[in-house]
């Protein structure tokens, strides 16, 4: 088949294309050319089935299957439809060399970085094609399609047919509700019938229930079937979702905590053992929460068609007050809780369910009925799964169930809504809905009979701060509600009826953090100075412009870490220069003359990007991620580091790389910041790296020589360093900052840091730790940057230490076997703290920042 040229222009090679994703073929092969004429046409008869919302790429299908994408330009997407004028809506009927798109040159060339246009054929080709030369726009063959790449019709009602080839699964939880609803959102904007194929088994791609049924693990080889007029670019562009997948965002941005192993029963008739999701001591009265018991009639006295109208309206009902609730969370700047009812929504449109649904209609049944017997019958599935993360998402079906029930048969017995003060909800689950709306001046804790340490209502919990039980022994829903009880989230313990001592003693503990919290907070603004007279800086971390207001308004000595990457996540393109200059200098104005350390972007791994494809990995953290995609993509590197030079402020920028792990990474980063740099004219800047992983611990007495200042990242430094992924379901209770191997490299980081004037800090989790604060201070590092919320409270931990104190204990930790060993060591030591003072420190006292 002749693909005849778009534009007028010089034929280019893929592969001499200033973009990697097209450069290397990810979208497909093709060719591209550097305009001379500012009319995009069509290159065959087809049909427009893609114009992008930034209106300067094209999709055009032929009736025999083939399609053709056009591309405009590089960067173009960042215009937000600039300068282009589509001259065709989708749908419509073009012929061969019909005007597609018309856009202004000048425009284009001055804001975008090129104006080559990329001719593609998506998936899978074989195309016969000349380099070199131009060709006429309209009039030209620029390729042609080899036989076999497309299908002829085999049915003017269905259309062509279409496999990808199999593809691995990388989600480390496998295709759970999330994913699922991504892919559907996805398939959705297909025509074609799409399925996907594990083994035997296959399931409807734009049905949640379907898929996840399917159980659809890490490591599992799917792929996808299609058939209808676009079924080879469904396939194509379904598969490449599942190689751009890495992990889900809540289990990204969530605590990922191991599942804690039950008890057992209790010695003691008072106490109701179960597992702890979410830590923290809570004294109140229960509250039991009762599933509400819906009046249903079986068979309809209307006819199908009016109850199927009484379904709709009770799903659309429905849909309006997931809406709301979205908005509601999103205004709590909560995204993830935003995305499970995003999830919710997608079941309300499920076609496995409302086929079934309607199927029952048809036999002469209720809406109500049909509903709820679809509905059980899918979470029924679901529950019975081996995959514990699909298992508990069957609550999120059975939460969407009941909403639609509210609006079809009204309850006999309603749930008691009337809550007591400092109240310990009981109940079999808590739906995602129900933890959301929560009255926190009155809920102090929770427990349930159902769920773990994965479930949406586990992660709600620890967001909110409130200790919570999950898999609790079911005598608890016999509590007679009004009953006292203490709620002990850490050791997975609900105790009935407390004696006055133990309420006492809970009372106590609780009355001391909170004095402890507002006593920190009263001095949060005064400087983290040691009892024997050295300056911690106490900075924060952050991601965004509200983060930093909060930071100051904790008294925060600056930003030792910003995350940059909040920028790039959740989004379908890249920011622009401009974009992100604006959202670096609204911050470096917030702190004033605070100073202000940006990571550049750290994504890959657990971090994934929608729009930057990257082949699948057998283990992506030990793979592309922190700045080897900056150096793989380097100008996705140089427009971030131009933003960042651009800033002015009162206080120094500070720019640091993340995941260097040999100094050719560092001096081949350093090169392109400082290119850069004397292309901008911009002053100098203080450059330094993320000591992550053991290589540059290591080496830190060789790199100490060339960076401005070290950073240790303990989170990744702790899992590198005893080979146990943090997010393990079963190794993740090992993975222990304070063990001596991490120590021992956050020492020899610190010591080189302090031999050659550079200053090291401290940005990971155990920065935040207040067990280790005396330790990491004994070590060498002289900057904590914290959590927002641990910021008074750290700083007031410096101020109990002597530095001459805790080099003491440091040097003992090191010796020791065990995270565990380590943890006691400190603890004991906690009860010396303020001793008459020693000797001057062996460490200097203050390295200033460069």
């Amino acid at each position: 088949m002749k693909i005849i040229a778009p534009l007028s222009g010089l034929k280019i090679s893929l592969m001499d294309v200033p973009d990697p994703v097209f450069a290397q073929k990810m979208v497909g092969d093709g060719l591209a050319i550097d305009p001379t004429d500012s009319t995009l046409r069509s290159p065959m008869d087809g049909r427009v089935t893609l114009i992008h919302a930034s209106k300067h790429a094209i999709t055009i299908s032929h009736e025999n299957g083939q399609q053709v994408l056009m591309h405009i330009g590089i960067d173009t997407v960042n215009l937000k439809g600039e300068g282009f004028t589509p001259k065709v809506k989708m749908g419509d009927q073009v012929k061969m060399g019909q005007p597609l798109i018309e856009f202004d040159a000048d425009l284009i060339a001055q804001k975008a970085k090129s104006l080559i246009t990329m001719v593609i054929v998506p998936g899978e080709s074989s195309l016969t094609m000349t380099l070199g030369g131009s060709v006429r726009g309209g009039h030209d063959v620029l390729f042609e399609v080899g036989e076999g790449h497309f299908k002829p019709v085999q049915s003017k009602k269905l259309g062509a047919a279409a496999e990808s080839a199999w593809v691995k699964v990388q989600l480390p939880a496998g295709l759970h509700a999330r994913p699922a609803a991504l892919m559907v959102s996805m398939a959705k904007n297909f025509l074609s019938e799409i399925e996907v194929l594990k083994g035997e088994k296959s399931g409807n791609a734009k049905s949640v229930v379907s898929l996840m049924s399917l159980e659809i693990g890490y490591g599992d080889q799917i792929r996808f079937r299609a058939q209808g007029e676009d079924a080879g670019k469904a396939v194509s562009e379904m598969r490449d979702l599942i190689l751009d997948l890495r992990e889900d965002a809540q289990e990204v941005h969530a605590p990922k905590l191991a599942k804690p192993a039950k008890t057992g029963k209790s010695n003691d008739p008072n106490v109701l053992t179960g597992v702890g999701i979410s830590p923290g001591l809570a004294i109140g009265r229960v509250h039991q929460v009762r599933t509400e018991i819906f009046v249903i009639t079986e068979v309809s006295k209307l006819d199908g068609s009016q109850e199927k109208s009484v379904l709709n309206k009770a799903l659309a009902t429905a849909q309006t007050e997931l809406s709301a609730l979205i908005a509601q969370v999103k205004s709590q700047t909560d995204a993830n809780r935003a995305a499970i009812f995003g999830a919710h929504q997608e079941l309300l449109q499920d076609p496995d369910l409302l086929s079934m649904a309607n199927g029952f209609i048809d036999q002469g049944k209720t809406a109500a009925f049909a509903w709820r017997k679809t509905t059980e019958e899918h979470a029924g599935r679901l529950a019975k799964l081996n995959n514990e993360l699909l298992a508990n998402r069957a609550n999120d079906l059975r939460d969407v169930s009941r909403r639609v029930l509210m609006h079809l048969a009204p309850p006999s017995a309603k749930k008691n809504d009337v809550l007591p003060d400092n109240a310990i909800l009981i109940a079999e689950n808590l739906t995602p809905s129900e933890t959301v709306q929560l009255d926190r001046s009155k809920v102090v804790g929770f427990c349930t009979t159902t769920g773990g340490a994965t479930s949406h209502v586990a992660i709600r919990a620890r967001s909110l701060g409130l200790p919570a039980l999950a898999g609790a022994d079911p005598a608890v829903l016999n509590i007679e509600p009004g009953t006292e009880v203490v709620l002990d989230g850490e050791r997975g313990e609900l105790r009935r009826n407390p004696s006055p001592e133990q309420k006492a003693e809970v009372s106590r503990l609780q009355a001391e953090n909170l004095e402890r919290r507002q006593a920190a907070l009263k001095l949060s603004h005064q400087p983290a100075i040691t009892r024997d007279g050295v300056r911690i800086e106490v900075a924060a971390n952050i991601g965004n412009a509200e983060d930093a207001r909060q930071a100051v308004e904790l008294g925060a000595d600056g930003v030792g870490l910003l995350r940059s990457e909040f920028l790039f996540l959740e989004r379908n393109d890249a920011p622009s220069e401009d974009e992100q200059f604006q959202v670096y200098q609204e911050i470096a104005d917030i702190l004033g003359a605070k100073p202000l350390v940006i990571r550049t972007l750290d994504v890959g791994g657990d971090k994934p990007l929608r729009y930057l494809p990257m082949p699948p990995e057998e283990n992506p953290f030990l793979g592309v991620r922190g700045i080897r995609i900056g150096l793989a993509r380097p100008e996705i590197l140089r427009t971030q580091v131009r933003a960042i030079l651009r800033v002015k402020s009162k206080a120094k920028i500070h720019i640091m790389f993340p995941m260097i792990s040999t100094l050719e990474e560092w001096r081949d980063a350093k090169a392109i910041l400082e290119e850069e740099r004397q292309t901008l004219k911009a002053p100098p800047v203080a450059v330094g790296i993320m000591v992550e992983v053991p290589s540059t611990a290591l080496m830190a007495d060789v790199f100490a020589q060339e960076v401005d200042f070290f950073s240790i990242g303990t989170n990744d430094l702790t899992q590198y360093t005893l080979a146990m992924d943090r997010g393990h379901k079963d190794l993740a209770k090992q993975v222990d900052a304070l063990h001596p191997s991490v120590l021992k490299l956050i020492e020899m980081t610190a010591r080189a840091g302090l031999k050659h004037g550079k200053w090291v800090g401290v940005c990971g989790g155990l920065a935040s730790d207040l067990n280790a604060v005396q330790i990491l201070l004994g070590l060498g590092v002289r900057e904590l940057s914290v959590s927002l919320p641990s910021i008074p409270l750290v700083k007031s931990k410096v101020r109990e230490c002597a530095i001459t104190e805790v080099e003491t204990l440091a040097k003992q930790v090191l010796n020791l076997k065990n995270g565990a060993e380590v943890r006691a060591l400190e603890k004991k030591s906690q009860n010396q703290l303020m001793p008459a003072l020693g000797p001057t420190p062996s460490f200097p006292q203050t390295i200033e920042r460069d």
